[in-house]
């Protein structure tokens, strides 16, 4: 196996500014088959421009015509093309947002349905050294930061950053001595702004972090509900429970008081900024050498700065911290899977269900798990696979569908090396029921009819007979709509394993892979279950790991292995007199289940 899979990189270690603008530049290709609403957005956000520049210097020339010279028709109709231009500009504004959310959330659609779809394809063991949170988490909250990124975060810093060079570069022009004193307290404006992002974001993301550790708390207390009663630990659940809560209160509070401060502060220094405009702006009218239309146009472009400085000192930190999410997202996309169709792979029609073994060997990084292993299975055989655990039995029944493959060797079904056959074709001919059953929250018919979407109601009926299941569904609630729960939970070990086996039967594999283990369920169960596997195998070539006397007995190879080699093969009458290590497994595990059968 490779080691890039298996190693997730660190998703919070520094980058260069290179790197961070190739990730960025990456995120916002998804933005390409969305160009018609990302156009949109951006000229509706020209026009808001237009708007926020003119509608200060229409304001200077009524109050400079309609009312200075006194003409009351022209400040009524201005007054009402005023409010016309402000209405255009509310409609800019609506389509700006519509716009850009519509591209940023199909740009969250498509990652994640690129996040989902190579999860589904990742090998094996990706997820073995993956936490399932941290997927969640990228799935989720990592993908929602590049949609504020390619949406309202991009258009706010371009509307922001243009807006204010665009008003600068008017008063200047409008009038030069006005035009510095605002350039002297717009720096402190952003640098109190940068300040506040600076430590806001970081401040956020702590909270989200905290927020989701609360979730995780709630979603374990609630799933394993049944252990935390059983050990009487409810009373240390709820204080862990308020520990955290705790956290997460400090942090919000915290939050809440930069914010408290850091908004009245900046319309302080924007009001400081506005005194001195006024009294200086003043003074010129009072020469006239500025008009009042003048020095409340200034007024009003000061005003309107305030809001999208404060945007930008919030937002742009959030840029870099969209770029540790995108390198998180793209960490698994760019994930190359171990298990793979190879380029010439054709479909494999298993008709006999011979399985061949030639000189197998796997290891998982550094440790080996199988050495050499070589054996031949002929069709309808059952083979039983004996061993201590660590001894190769798991793998061995892993590498037959190509969860995994060998380090070396290869397996052969009906003559045809499984690397050679598409993944599809191989695995929908391969039925698995192990003892930790896998259902879904969803009716006994959808958990029986996984996979067969087409499966007809007396196909489905039938499998649930012959799995020994139909007894206890009809006595269900709601037959065979009843809702099993989330992993089955309202169904007993030995119903799960019967619905699997049901699933199987429908599926009608030539090969299969099963555990045989039923330590945890009544006689009667037990009884039904061995049933279930008797109809399960015949005529198809089956593994089992083998926990029970009479399935070895019945198995026409029993595989002896030890430390990832087979040291013993034959039937159980045979290795009784030739295998050692047999020997003492069956003195040690079989032998006490004589007087049972």
């Amino acid at each position: 196996m490779s080691d890039h899979q298996t190693t997730i990189p660190n998703p919070f270690r520094l980058k260069s500014s290179t790197s961070l603008w190739r990730l960025l530049l990456r995120v916002y290709a998804y933005l390409r088959p969305y160009w018609k609403q990302t156009c949109g957005a951006y000229l509706s956000l020209l026009g808001i421009l237009g708007l926020s520049a003119s509608i200060p210097q229409f304001i200077r020339w009524i109050i400079d015509t309609g009312i200075e010279k006194n003409q009351p028709e022209v400040l009524t109709w201005s007054v009402l093309a005023l409010l016309g231009l402000t209405l255009v500009k509310g409609v800019f504004n609506y389509f700006q947002g519509i716009l850009s959310e519509t591209a940023s959330q199909n740009v969250a659609y498509d990652l994640r349905n690129e996040i989902q779809k190579k999860l589904t394809q990742l090998s094996f063991s990706f997820h073995d050294t993956s936490e399932t949170g941290e997927l969640l988490s990228r799935a989720i909250q990592d993908v929602e930061r590049l949609r504020f990124l390619t949406g309202r975060a991009t258009i706010r810093i371009l509307d922001g950053a243009l807006l204010i060079i665009v008003t600068i570069v008017i008063l200047l022009v409008m009038n030069f001595k006005l035009g510095l004193l605002v350039l002297i307290s717009l720096p402190v404006l952003v640098h109190r702004a940068f300040y506040f992002g600076s430590r806001f974001r970081p401040l956020s993301l702590m909270v989200q972090k905290q927020l989701a550790r609360l979730t995780t708390a709630v979603e374990q207390n609630l799933r394993g509900s049944r252990v935390v009663k059983a050990y009487a630990q409810e009373p240390a659940e709820i204080e862990r429970f308020e520990i955290e809560n705790q956290h997460w209160f400090e942090l919000t509070a915290t939050s809440a008081k930069l914010q408290a401060v850091n908004m009245p502060l900046l319309f302080l220094i924007s009001n400081i900024g506005t005194v001195i405009i006024v009294l200086f702006g003043g003074y010129l009218v009072i020469k006239e050498q500025i008009t009042f239309g003048v020095l409340l146009a200034f007024i009003t472009y000061l005003g309107q700065l305030v809001e999208p400085i404060r945007r930008l000192g919030i937002i742009i930190p959030a840029v870099a911290i969209a770029g540790s999410s995108a390198e998180r997202i793209f960490d698994i996309l760019d994930v190359v899977p171990d298990v793979e169709d190879d380029p010439d792979a054709k479909p494999l029609s298993i008709m006999n269900g011979h399985v061949r073994f030639e000189q197998v060997s796997f290891s998982y990084g550094k440790q080996t798990v199988l050495s050499e292993v070589d054996f031949e299975v002929q069709p309808g055989q059952i083979v039983a696979l004996l061993g201590a655990t660590g001894s190769g039995k798991s793998t061995i029944i892993s590498l037959i569908p190509r969860f995994y493959d060998p380090t070396w060797g290869r397996i052969l079904i009906d003559g045809m090396d499984i690397r050679k056959a598409t993944l599809f074709s191989l695995r929908s001919q391969i039925g698995i029921v192990l003892q930790e059953t896998t259902l879904f929250a969803a009716s006994i018919r959808e958990n029986i009819a996984f996979g067969q979407n087409n499966a007809k109601e007396e196909d489905i009926v039938s499998a649930a007979k012959a799995a020994q299941a139909f007894e206890f569904i009809e006595r269900s609630p709601d037959g065979m709509d009843t809702y099993v729960g989330e992993r089955g939970i309202t169904l007993s070990g030995g119903q799960k394993q019967r619905i699997a086996i049901a699933r199987v039967l429908l599926m009608n594999p030539r090969i299969l892979i099963l555990d045989d283990a039923t330590s945890s369920v009544d006689t009667e169960t037990e009884h039904l279950i061995q049933v279930a596997f008797e109809n399960l195998v015949k005529g198809r070539t089956t593994f089992v790991i083998a926990h029970r006397l009479s399935t070895v007995r019945n198995a026409d190879l029993i595989l002896v292995l030890d430390h990832g080699r087979i040291v013993a093969r034959g039937t159980h009458e045979s290795l009784l007199t030739t295998s050692k290590q047999y020997i003492e497994i069956y003195n040690r595990q079989l032998k006490q289940q004589e007087g049972a059968i």
